[in-house]
Parts: C-alpha cells; sequence; structure tokens
C-alpha cells in the first residue's frame, strides 16, 4: 500500500512537471499570436461587425475546409489565455462565435487606430530577435558581452545600423509602443506645463514628440537620434524637427529633456553619462529645467504579480542591451545622485511603466 507522504510527493513532482512543462511551451503563446496576426483574424473579427463563427472565419480566410479544425483549436487556445474571447456554449461550430478582447482590438489598426502593436508582436516574435536569448548561459558565464553580440556578431545597436530592414522593424514596433504614451499624457498635465521646448532623446520616428505636441500646442519638440534614424524621419511640421547627434557628448538645450525607453538599454555607468549630458541641458544658461523619463520600476512588494512579471521579462529581455535592465527606485536613485541632480518625482502611469521627473 501506497504511503500518505509516498502520495504527497508523487503530487508534489507532477506539480512540479506541470509548472516545467507549462513555462516549457511557453513560447508557443507568441508563435500562435503572430500567426492570428499574420493571417490578420483580429481585423477579420472587427470587420464583420459582430463575433463570427468559425465556418465564417474560414470563409474569410480562404483555409481549405479540411484544415478548419486547425483554425478551431488556434482560436480555442488564444481564447484561452485572454486574446480573443469565445461566445456560446453550444459544441456546433455555428454555436460559437469569435470576439475581439482589449488585447487583440490592439492588433487590429481599424479598432485600435492610432493605439495597434501589431509591430510589436512581429519584431518580437522574429527569428533573429528571439534567436539572442539561446545566449543567456554564455552571457551569464562572461564569454559574451551581451546577447545581441553573442548571437550576431555586434551589438544590436550595429546590426540595426547595418541592417535597413530590420531597423524598419525595429523603429515601427518602438513607435507603435509609443503611440500608448498618448493615453497616460491625459493624466500627466502638470509634468508639461510651463515646458516651451523639450528634447525626445531617441525618438526614433517622432511618435512620442507628435503626442507630446499636439497635446500640448504650445511647446516645440525636437527629436534627438542617430544621424541614419532621424535622416528616414520627414514628419516635421511648425512644432517638431529632428536632428542627428550621440547622447554621450551633447544634446541640444531645451526645458525639458525626454528619455523614454532609453536608460533601460544602459549599462548604470552609461546611463549616468547619458543622464550627465542630460543635466547640462537642461540647466544651462539659468534654465531651471527637468529630465523627463517614462521606463519601467521594478515595485515587488506593491505592484499587482502580473505587472511585477512583465517587468521582469522586460528585465531578461534588456540582456540583449549592454548592460541593459529594469531598475527599482532605489537603482534609480542611484544613477540621479551619480549624474549630479538633487531630486525626483514618480508619476505611475497606467501602464507597466512609469513617469519620473528629475530636478537638477
Amino acid at each position: 500500500m501506497v504511503s500518505t507522504n509516498d502520495q504527497l510527493e508523487a503530487l508534489e513532482l507532477f506539480q512540479g512537471q506541470s509548472l516545467l512543462y507549462t513555462h516549457m511551451y511557453a513560447s508557443l503563446k507568441p508563435m500562435s499570436l503572430k500567426c492570428a496576426v499574420q493571417l490578420n483574424i483580429p481585423e477579420i473579427i472587427y470587420n464583420h461587425g459582430k463575433p463570427i463563427t468559425l465556418p465564417d472565419l474560414v470563409s474569410t480566410l480562404k483555409v481549405p475546409l479540411a484544415k478548419s479544425s486547425l483554425v478551431k483549436r488556434l482560436m480555442r487556445f488564444l481564447a484561452h489565455i485572454g486574446i480573443f474571447a469565445i461566445h456560446g456554449k453550444g459544441e456546433d461550430d455555428h454555436d460559437q462565435t469569435y470576439a475581439l478582447t482589449p488585447a487583440s482590438k490592439l492588433l487590429s489598426k481599424s479598432c485600435s487606430k492610432d493605439h495597434c502593436l501589431t509591430p510589436m508582436v512581429l519584431m518580437c516574435t522574429d527569428p533573429i530577435f528571439m534567436s539572442l536569448f539561446h545566449q543567456l548561459g554564455d552571457l551569464i558565464h562572461g564569454e559574451v558581452p551581451n546577447l545581441s553580440e553573442g548571437a550576431l556578431g555586434v551589438t544590436l545597436w550595429e546590426f540595426l545600423e547595418e541592417k535597413p530592414a530590420y531597423s524598419s522593424l525595429f523603429n515601427e514596433a518602438m513607435a507603435s509602443n509609443s503611440q500608448m504614451v498618448s493615453l497616460a499624457l491625459k493624466n500627466c498635465s502638470e509634468v508639461f506645463e510651463g515646458i516651451e521646448s523639450i528634447v525626445d532623446v531617441g525618438g526614433g520616428n517622432g511618435t512620442t514628440a507628435k503626442i507630446i505636441c499636439e497635446a500640448f500646442p504650445k511647446v516645440k519638440c525636437l527629436v534627438f537620434d542617430v544621424p541614419h534614424v532621424v535622416a528616414n524621419s520627414s514628419c516635421e511640421s511648425q512644432n517638431v524637427s529632428y536632428v542627428g547627434g550621440d547622447i554621450f557628448k551633447s544634446i541640444p538645450k531645451a526645458d525639458a529633456i525626454m528619455l523614454k525607453s532609453i536608460l533601460h538599454d544602459w549599462s548604470d555607468e552609461n546611463c549616468i553619462k547619458i543622464l550627465k549630458t542630460c543635466k547640462d541641458s537642461v540647466s544651462s544658461k539659468g534654465r531651471k529645467g527637468k529630465v523627463i523619463i517614462i521606463d519601467i520600476l521594478i515595485n515587488e512588494k506593491d505592484d499587482e504579480k502580473d505587472i511585477t512579471q512583465q517587468n521582469l521579462i522586460m528585465d531578461i529581455s534588456m540582456m540583449a542591451f549592454d548592460g541593459g535592465k529594469e531598475r527599482t527606485e532605489k537603482e534609480w536613485k542611484h544613477l540621479f545622485i551619480e549624474a549630479g541632480f538633487k531630486d525626483y518625482k514618480i508619476f505611475p502611469l497606467f501602464s507597466y511603466e512609469s513617469l519620473i521627473e528629475v530636478y537638477p
């Protein structure tokens, strides 16, 4: 007869196996998500005007009837993880319908308009970018300086400069992520009060700058990025302009410097150098400016578990960069002090990011 202790030990082992298998096969989540995006399923459901049945979805996709069960299995899985919703309880394919959720609405350009995150899905699931993380062990052992050099032989920035197609993919993804900023700015209007000029460091194609200028028409925004990025930006307007340069050398003078999702790409040493350059910009000629940082702040104690998990996942992803990391408030404070700043203020946003004002 099996003892109670043996039964409990077996139960724990099976629970452990289940947890391991859940995470080992977790890569199928982004792959399934990518499949749905490539098949344009979110757009199809939105254009249908109401939840769609499997036969109607298969017909619109022009999938052979023999493959319709594959669509059903894909949608069942994506509904289980919250990407889509299934309505109806019948067993017949005509009795159940598939609907958009807040997540899949963000994958439909027609539905989400300026907040479509499809480019982020395509970048994060690209084979080249995903291959970087096979080098984690080498990074930890000190055999490579960062994941991109281990997998690609060059830094990620050098790779993007050498590969225009990937640079475009990366910049489109960052722009789509920046569009979400417009939702947060409505609750942070006091941050931009009194500002006449702002430099958006690493601003890419100017998405964030344009959002700021639309929300605050009196602000003039300069997008400051590496020359090959701004050379491909053709969206200058009355309030938005572009200039190329090196953030480690100098940044144009302004009332405020914006660093959105920039500092997490860099080591503490490089962040301090960047912040010192920012300090010189906003405190010259009697200015009493500030630096506005939009980035992740890890707070395992107070944040919800899902937010913390997302932030810790992002921390692992930052290993692709040279010393990149997500930081706790203590770690952020260390950077500010070392760079010569006197004070800071944190504004939690609706998203997983926070806004931090830093004062010279």
